[in-house]
């Protein structure tokens, strides 16, 4: 199997896993529930994987990391925001 592929299925899951959250956010305007310092870790953690992936020049990773730290920052936006 090709490793490119499963890290590229992979990263397409773990990405669009977010989604959901960002449009419930935006549709209740609601954050209350989510905790703020979970998201900035969490945030803070994928900026550092998209480094990592463009550091190895790892297609999958910089792509997959950069939707993420989008749709995270988001959410975070948002949870700051919406309170």
């Amino acid at each position: 199997m090709n490793a490119d592929l499963v890290g590229t299925a992979a990263g397409a899951l773990t990405t669009i896993a977010f989604v959901p959250q960002v449009w419930r956010i935006w549709k209740t305007r609601s954050a209350r529930d989510l905790s703020l310092s979970m998201y900035l870790i969490f945030t803070s953690g994928v900026a550092l994987w998209l480094v990592y992936g463009v550091m190895l020049g790892a297609l999958p990773v910089i792509v997959s990391n950069g939707i993420t730290l989008l749709l995270a920052g988001t959410v975070l936006a948002m949870k700051l925001k919406f309170r």
